[in-house]
């Protein structure tokens, strides 16, 4: 019993991780349709006009990349082995 509450616990925990994670997806782009295009004519005995598809302009998130020297204190580790002791 107690295993099945803490697989509900996990499963939850998962399940708000990934409502999250899809949230952030959706929100990270912005989409305008500028043309909303239109459907094509078409007559059962003859081809048609092909249509046209709309137009959309797509501004996503500025992302700057790059890389920075840092150092990092290590620190001084001795370690005894037994046949020193």
């Amino acid at each position: 019993m107690v295993r099945t509450k803490w697989r509900k616990i996990k499963m939850n925990k998962l399940s708000i991780a990934a409502v999250a994670a899809a949230a952030l997806a959706l929100t990270a782009c912005e989409a305008k349709v500028t043309d909303e295009g239109e459907m094509p004519s078409v007559d059962v005995d003859v081809a048609g006009d092909a249509g046209e598809l709309p137009e959309i302009d797509i501004e996503t998130a500025d992302v700057e990349v790059g890389t920075e020297e840092v150092t990092v204190d290590v620190p001084d580790v001795d370690v005894k082995m037994p046949s020193e002791q």
